[in-house]
C-alpha cells in the first residue's frame, strides 16, 4: 500500500467542500487512514513548505495556507499518489480536466482545493508530518 497526503485547503473547506472532496476520496477507492482538521501556524507551514522557501509564490502560499483551517488526510491504496493527482487534476483548476477535484473547486491556481503528494517519497514525508 502506498501513502500519499491530501489537504483540504482553506478556501474549500470555508465553501463547505469538505465532505463533497472525502465522499470522492472514498468513491476511487481510497483508504482513509488519518484524518485531522487544523489551523496551520506559520512555523509549521513554512516547514512544511519548505522546499519552495526561495520561490517567489513562498510568502503568499504561507499566507493562503494559514489563512483558515484545513483538513490533512492520509490516503492509502496501491499507487495512491498517482492515483490521487489524477483525481484531484492539475494545480490550475482553469487547466484541470473536467470532473477533477480542482476543476469542481478550486478557483485559481492559487486557491485550488486541495493538495496531493507528487511522488511515493513525499507521500511518506508529508503524511508523516501530520501522522505518526
Amino acid at each position: 500500500m502506498q501513502k500519499t497526503l491530501m489537504i483540504i485547503k482553506p478556501d474549500a473547506v470555508a465553501a463547505h467542500h469538505v465532505g463533497d472532496i472525502i465522499a470522492r476520496v472514498e468513491k476511487e477507492g481510497f483508504t482513509l487512514t488519518g484524518l485531522r482538521m487544523l489551523q496551520l501556524s506559520r512555523q509549521q507551514a513554512e516547514l512544511f513548505y519548505a522546499v519552495h522557501k526561495e520561490r517567489p509564490f513562498f510568502p503568499g502560499l504561507i499566507h493562503y495556507i494559514t489563512s483558515g483551517p484545513v483538513v490533512v488526510g492520509r490516503l492509502e491504496r496501491d499507487n495512491a499518489v498517482e492515483l490521487w493527482r489524477r483525481v484531484i487534476g492539475a494545480t490550475d483548476p482553469k487547466r484541470a480536466e473536467p470532473g477533477t477535484i480542482r476543476s469542481q473547486f478550486g478557483t485559481d491556481i492559487e486557491t485550488n482545493a486541495v493538495h496531493g503528494s507528487d511522488s511515493p517519497q513525499n507521500g511518506e514525508i508529508e503524511t508523516a508530518f501530520f501522522f505518526d
